[in-house]
């Protein structure tokens, strides 16, 4: 199953293992079955402190197989997988081995204490698949609270291995999660989010912290890759720097691989922000977490910025560095709405295999709508890729790659209408041909939009200046026209929207920021001093 190398590195990480535990397989005669089988054995060959056994399928003890508990011996904390965690969930694997076994968390320590005083019986199921990026997150958040609190079980479904599980239950997008049956959430989330789902007064305790701090001298609104360069930047200056992020990582979390990232070849988006957060981590920037900003206030006579959040916090700062980012663009036509994640998805990669044997739309003729329906074709039965303008954006040669494949149809100059339903999943699209003003209909059961992002600026409208996109107005500082306010990234003016170009006038802004601290803090008299 695993290959040498592959293999060679789980035994390193199992010799963190301290206590013992026990693969408890539960399987039929079918080949994912065996395959599982080969691999449960192949773990336990290498760690003296597991063992593998084969229990009955069925029943209460375990409804689906293939299935697997990884069970601390002699105690009730245990992880369920339903399926083969490979792919994107094998990182998944070795966590759950981990700290089943003993090994001890990095997790936030008030937010285990928080885990561990949840009161009432969590059982949640998540539908994962492995090739989805943002799946992770959710399946390791939700082991790990199983086995921090033995009120709360975990299972991880593989869609794929129960398709018709899935389609029973209406999962046509993931990480779907269910909790006592009913369903709980979907997309990603961190352990945070779903920490603060379950305990109320969660929110409303933070909030109260967060106003009680005092003053920063840069505050990032945004974590990103704009955001955490500006931080670095900022606190490496050893000013009194903070980051307020809804999550950290930003858009960068939803991206499948990174090639164009200079000196890194190939890296995935999840990898990159976690890479981020912990480059951030390493010096002393006050993070605050699912933290959304609402207004800006400019500043006053005090010449500090107010921005306000959602929550009901306030923060203050002498200089605020914006970073907020960017969206999904939605087609904003009758049903989308209706039909999110029943049908109309943003994320081919995460909901593709949920679609496997259906017809489906990809919405946009661009490099990521182009991307989408080759890659769509290699699982579904028909792709048809509508896109407004009168010719595809895409680069040359991904258009020749996708008009080689079969299973394709591409219609130009279309404006899409609307999502067309049965009140619980798509059955079709609407769109209007541009050139003869006539308007079609296409029966499909999958949407996929991949029309371009949108500026999450809508909030600092009256504050700052924004174009006719919605995009901040800043110069080649990053200044806005806001005294002491600048902004980096994707939410801005700025050309190109890229990783590498967000990093960089992320770093723009922070240096800005504390040039622009240390010339309005100079005497009056004195000539204000040059930036380090």
């Amino acid at each position: 199953m695993l290959d040498d190398t592959l293999a060679t590195q789980l035994k390193t990480h199992l010799e963190k293992v301290t206590q013992p535990i026990e693969l408890v397989a539960y399987l039929d005669d079918g080949p994912k079955s065996q395959e599982l089988w080969e691999l449960l054995e192949q773990i336990a060959s290498l760690s003296p402190s597991i063992t593998a056994r084969r229990d009955q399928p069925g029943g209460e003890s375990s409804p689906r197989t293939p299935a697997f508990d990884i069970v601390r011996t002699g105690t009730d904390v245990s992880i369920r997988f339903a399926g083969i965690p490979l792919g994107h969930e094998f990182t998944s694997l070795v966590l759950a081995l981990l700290q089943v076994g003993g090994h001890p968390s990095t997790a936030d320590p008030e937010v285990l204490e928080q885990i561990r005083d949840l009161e009432g019986e969590y059982e949640f199921e998540t539908f994962f698949s492995l090739s989805c990026q943002n799946c992770p997150d959710v399946v390791q958040a939700l082991n790990l609270m199983s086995v921090i609190n033995p009120r709360i079980r975990h299972t991880a479904i593989d869609g794929a291995v129960f398709p018709d599980e899935a389609e029973e239950r209406k999962v046509l997008a993931v990480p779907s999660v269910f909790l006592n049956g009913e369903e709980f959430d979907q997309g990603r989330m961190s352990l945070e989010q779903i920490v603060a789902k379950l305990d109320t007064g969660a929110a409303e305790r933070q909030a109260a912290a967060i106003s009680e701090k005092d003053p920063f001298e840069v505050l990032v609104v945004g974590g990103g890759p704009a955001g955490a360069a500006s931080a670095v930047y900022a606190a490496r200056k050893g000013i009194r720097t903070g980051v307020a992020a809804e999550r950290f990582g930003g858009q960068v979390l939803d991206t499948m691989s990174i090639e164009n990232f200079i000196s890194v070849p190939y890296t995935e988006g999840p990898k990159l922000a976690s890479a981020l957060e912990h480059h951030v981590r390493e010096y002393d920037v006050d993070i605050m977490n699912l933290q959304k900003a609402s207004k800006l206030v400019p500043a006053g006579d005090d010449g500090l910025v107010t921005i306000e959040l959602e929550s009901g916090a306030t923060l203050k700062s002498r200089t605020v560095v914006l970073s907020t980012g960017a969206r999904w663009r939605s087609m904003n036509v009758p049903g989308e709405q209706e039909y999110r994640n029943k049908g109309v998805t943003y994320c081919p990669h995460c909901d593709g295999p949920l679609f496997k044997g259906k017809r489906v739309a990809v919405i946009g003729g661009g490099n990521s709508g182009v991307e989408a329906a080759i890659d769509l074709a290699g699982v579904v039965t028909h792709v048809t890729l509508i896109e407004f303008d009168d010719k595809l954006r895409a680069d040359d040669v991904l258009q020749r790659k996708l008009r080689s494949m079969p299973n394709v149809d591409i219609i130009v100059s279309a404006l899409s209408t609307e999502v067309l339903g049965d009140g619980e999943q798509v059955t079709g699209i609407t769109y209007t041909d541009r050139t003869t003003d006539q308007s079609h209909t296409i029966e499909l059961e999958g949407i996929f939009v991949q029309i371009g992002l949108l500026p999450n600026t809508e909030w600092l409208e009256g504050s700052v200046e924004l174009s006719p996109r919605g995009e901040i107005v800043v110069d080649d500082r990053g200044q806005t026209s806001a005294s002491g306010v600048f902004a980096a990234g994707d939410c801005t003016t700025v050309p190109y929207k890229q990783i590498v170009i967000a990093m960089g006038a992320g770093a723009t802004a922070g240096l800005s920021a504390f040039d622009h601290l240390i010339r309005t803090s100079a005497p009056a008299d004195e000539p204000a001093l040059a930036s380090a």
